[in-house]
């Protein structure tokens, strides 16, 4: 771990673009939702399957991203998580040749599992690069492009794809191009300046008592309760990011509201405010614990309202859901992750494999879309807001109290 501004400048700024490109990957599934359920004519249920198909490759590819970082490191993990993602979604363009749903989603899965890996060494990267206290505020800095590289990925397949006139043969040549930069990403970053890093306890024959005296007085990771509650804390996080983030241009739609495919923008820009208060506050004004605290409390309230005001004012109250939800993912990684020592790339790994829950709550949400109404359908967000809140509460402190 380095102290050094100087020193993580670079890194940060490489591992910026990294988070860029990790929004963008995301951000082709908000805009895909509303385009296959026209595409391939089917219920909101099964449009959804696309946010299911990317997820469910975090949760498959979880512990062997560990292994991967483990035996190439954070660099290596990253490098490889360009190519995988690059093949994912390279296979889009013969799905649409094909007008295959199944190839699609298959395509969708493998671009998971780069993202999968990438998401992993990315964010425990960020979090050991500096001091413990203030790994949300960097966490939050690298949210800021993720999300705003998000609502970009909209805007880019906008000017290919029309959610209006839906064509699924107008899917092959941005996928084309995507998957072919990917590649040219991923050769720069092996040439790339990102030193190895370890965190503090994680150097192996070193015994350092105040920084792993914790973790190696552990033989496995299930021995860390923290770690395991935040996986859960992960799962439930992501999940209400990507109701947000991916329901809003299908409820533009469904409205039949103007350019639908740039209503992400509102959430993702509510996410990149929350992103600099998280900046500019933690640790100075706000502890990590504090910051999830309050995230909850105010993704409780806007959900209330989302569903008791008229639609025409409730689409634009999920923007706020952006907002609530911002610092969650930056405050619960490095709560999720202190204190592991040796066990801290695999820690990663099992907080990957809880991004699984962006699979399965947007499921849920389209299903209550469907057998209610979409603006009912945000109340699933409630009880993924009262588990983060007790996370906060408890189950992050549990570790203290050994």
């Amino acid at each position: 771990m380095t102290n050094n501004k100087k020193t993580f400048l670079v890194p940060m700024m490489l591992i910026g673009s990294m988070f860029a490109v990790l929004g963008f990957a995301l951000g082709i599934n908000a805009f895909f939702v509303p385009f296959v359920k026209e595409a391939f004519h089917i219920s909101i249920t099964m449009s959804y399957l696309v946010m299911t198909a990317t997820f469910l490759a975090f949760v498959v590819f979880g512990l062997p991203s560990g292994e991967i970082i483990k035996k190439f490191g954070y660099k290596g993990g990253m490098i490889i998580a360009f190519l995988i993602m690059a093949i994912g979604f390279y296979l889009i363009a013969p799905a649409a040749k094909l007008v295959s749903f199944p190839l699609l989603l298959l395509a969708l899965f493998i671009s998971g599992m780069g993202q999968a890996l990438l998401t992993g060494a990315v964010n425990t990267y960020v979090a050991i690069l500096g001091p413990p206290e203030s790994a949300a505020s960097r966490i939050s800095l690298m949210g800021i492009c993720n999300k705003t590289f998000y609502a970009v990925a909209s805007l880019m397949l906008a000017a290919f794809m029309d959610l209006t006139n839906v064509r699924i043969e107008d899917t092959i040549l941005p996928f084309y191009i995507i998957s072919g930069t990917l590649v040219v990403m991923g050769v720069l970053y092996y040439f790339a300046p990102l030193p190895e890093i370890k965190a503090a306890g994680e150097e192996e024959g070193v015994e350092n008592s105040e920084a792993s005296l914790y973790a190696n007085s552990k033989t496995s990771i299930f021995q860390f309760p923290h770690l395991l509650l935040g996986v859960f804390a992960i799962f439930f996080d992501i999940g209400l990011e990507y109701i947000a983030l991916g329901t809003i241009n299908d409820y533009a739609t469904i409205l039949n509201l103007p350019s639908p495919e740039n209503y992400v923008w509102f959430v993702s820009a509510g996410m990149v405010i929350g992103y600099v208060f998280g900046v500019l506050f933690i640790p100075k004004f706000l502890s990590q614990v504090l910051a999830l605290l309050l995230s909850t409390i105010s993704g409780i309230v806007v959900t209330i309202m989302i569903v008791v005001f008229p639609v025409g004012i409730s689409i634009y109250l999920v923007a706020l859901l952006g907002l609530a939800n911002a610092l969650m993912w930056p405050a619960i990684w490095p709560l999720a992750i202190a204190d592991l020592g040796k066990f801290t790339k695999m820690g990663s790994s099992f907080l990957v494999m809880g991004i699984i829950g962006g699979a399965f709550l947007p499921l849920l949400f389209g299903y209550v879309a469907d057998v209610a109404s979409h603006q009912v359908a945000y109340l699933v967000c409630l009880p993924a807001y009262l588990y983060i809140m007790y996370f906060a509460f408890s189950g992050s402190k549990i570790r203290t109290k050994n």
